[in-house]
């Protein structure tokens, strides 16, 4: 709980300078902002202890272009296993880190992406998710 609270402290902190993801505080309240906003969402399940997360979390999600876009374009939540984060049952993987595209009610866009990926490659699935999102969300009317 307290390294939670240590980590909320310093989301919150550098937020305010714009150097890293604007993670929501939880899944429900994620997927609330969402739909209020129409955003698709990236969803995260990760583990501390996990060396592919913390390479992801070292590079791709410190990365200028990839904290932009997904701040503007996505609401992002992150589930950590280990601290026992809520995960829905449909969304739990047998590896770490997985790295889901989901409409605002929750739906799955695709399968996940699983493991660590370089920030170009994350950035070139974040427009074909984007593009996927507007063309289901145009069909819906």
């Amino acid at each position: 709980m307290f390294k939670k609270l240590v980590l909320m402290l310093l989301l919150v902190g550098s937020s305010l300078l714009g150097d890293t993801i604007h993670w929501e505080k939880d899944f429900k309240s994620g997927l609330e902002k969402a739909k209020k906003q129409n955003k698709p969402v990236f969803f995260v399940f990760s583990r501390h202890s996990c060396k592919y997360c913390v390479l992801l979390e070292d590079t791709t999600f410190k990365d200028k272009e990839v904290i932009k876009a997904l701040n503007k374009d996505f609401v992002s939540i992150v589930s950590f296993t280990d601290e026992n984060d809520f995960t829905p049952k449909y969304l739990l993987t047998p590896g770490t880190p997985a790295l889901w595209f989901l409409m605002p009610s929750g739906e799955p866009l695709f399968a996940p992406l699983m493991g660590a990926i370089d920030a170009r490659n994350f950035l070139d699935a974040l427009k074909i998710v984007q593009e996927e999102f507007y063309t289901v969300q145009k069909a819906k009317l």
